[in-house]
């Protein structure tokens, strides 16, 4: 293949890839006003199910008593609920301050992993958590979080709206958005997430992930679903696959909304996004082998869509930038004739509009100040993504060929 083919490949897949999440965030905006109102609607059962909210912890002594003082101020009725802290062999004073924070809050329940029998990750932390929760509706926020009271009384009132959704996911805000320049990055790359694959999709396809945070699932889809995966790093996005094959849909609910800390260094950010990668790359192989098995037959589109965007999505843009500067120190020479510098304008302004059209969603955030960060995110923090696919991909594919252990890797706190 010559290198005209593939620079018209490579401009293929981009232009693809951009129209698409044109189309979601179009998409997305049109779900959000059709909410409107929506939260008046919200109302639960008399007799609301009893709900476990598990939450897996491992050395969260900076943020562990924020959160927790946060899930049981819940406006929900106190004695249809409880937390569960899976206490996963903390080294700090995790421990200590939950059993305090016990004595104060009546429905907050330690569940302290003795040594030797944890430490396998997120998803083995759940699963052990699972084992003592009461409630038939299972809860789960990650130790960083803040939600607001009303989200799990939204989250669950629309659980029991519809006998076909098994699962409903909220919305997460960044807490850090305005520490640096990488939360301002991160807090724009959540949003725009949020409301072109979450919202964009459930608005078109009736299609939502969950993801690892801020959710509400029926214990019996669970499991039936069989649990969580213990070799998953990305378990929210392996779950989600299985959740669907069991019949049920997993609804996005953005007015449920919790806030969550997000990594303030980039080297931090680097090992999170690392490990994303990894974990999507093990889904999207899992899967794939199973592509023509799978029941819900929308669920292969989105499958497809995972391993475009990690594998043919990420190849087309490699060659993109190695033809361009091959192109410049005069290695290659391009023989097609077109505007080539405009059609590169065209998809970096493309960019800029539906990550605007997100922001303006979310009202506060459409601002000079943001715009001129996601101008500057093309060139710096999406070229970053790019270095983070293949290394996370590098070293899953590693891991598999020498059947290693995976390792979870737990994000720093601030």
């Amino acid at each position: 293949m010559n290198v005209d083919k593939l620079f018209l490949f490579s401009l293929i897949m981009i232009w693809v890839m951009l129209l698409y999440h044109v189309a979601l965030a179009i998409a997305g905006y049109r779900y959000e006003k059709k909410l409107e109102g929506f939260a008046d609607q919200l109302a639960l059962p008399a007799v609301p199910p009893f709900v476990s909210v598990m939450v897996p912890a491992h050395n969260e002594e900076m943020v562990i008593e924020r959160t927790a003082r946060a899930l049981c101020s819940f406006q929900y009725p106190p004695d249809r609920f409880e937390v569960i802290v899976v206490n996963d062999r903390s080294k700090d004073r995790t421990g200590q301050i939950l059993d305090e924070l016990a004595q104060e809050y009546p429905m907050l329940r330690p569940y302290h992993i003795k040594p030797g029998e944890g430490g396998g990750g997120k998803s083995a932390a759940l699963n052990k958590g699972l084992e003592s929760a009461r409630g038939e509706v299972i809860a789960v926020y990650d130790a960083d979080n803040t939600p607001e009271r009303t989200a799990l009384s939204r989250l669950v009132a629309t659980l029991c709206s519809d006998e076909n959704y098994g699962a409903v996911v909220g919305k997460f805000r960044v807490i850090n958005a305005k520490r640096n320049l990488l939360t301002r990055f991160i807090n724009i790359e959540t949003i725009s997430f949020q409301w072109m694959v979450q919202a964009g999709r459930w608005h078109l396809f009736k299609i939502a992930s969950i993801p690892g945070t801020n959710f509400v699932i029926w214990r019996h889809v669970l499991e039936a679903a069989g649990s969580w995966d213990e070799k998953a790093l990305a378990e929210d996005t392996e779950l989600s696959i299985r959740i669907y094959e069991t019949g049920k849909m997993i609804c996005f609910m953005p007015i449920g909304i919790t806030w969550e800390q997000e990594p303030e260094t980039w080297n931090v950010w680097v090992k999170q996004r690392t490990r994303w990668v990894q974990g999507n790359s093990y889904v999207v192989i899992k899967f794939v082998k199973q592509l023509f098995k799978l029941k819900r037959k929308r669920m292969v589109f989105d499958i497809l869509y995972f391993f475009f965007t990690y594998f043919v999505f990420l190849l087309g843009v490699l060659l993109s930038d190695v033809i361009f500067v091959l192109a410049a120190f005069g290695v290659v020479k391009l023989s097609l004739n077109g505007p080539y510098v405009v059609i590169w304008l065209l998809a970096y302004v493309l960019f800029i509009v539906e990550i605007l059209v997100t922001l303006e969603i979310e009202r506060t955030e459409l601002t000079w100040r943001n715009l001129f960060v996601v101008m500057l995110m093309y060139f710096t923090y999406s070229q970053l993504w790019l270095y983070l696919v293949v290394r996370g991909m590098f070293l899953q594919l590693k891991s598999t060929l020498k059947k290693e252990k995976i390792v979870w890797y737990k994000t720093d706190r601030f």
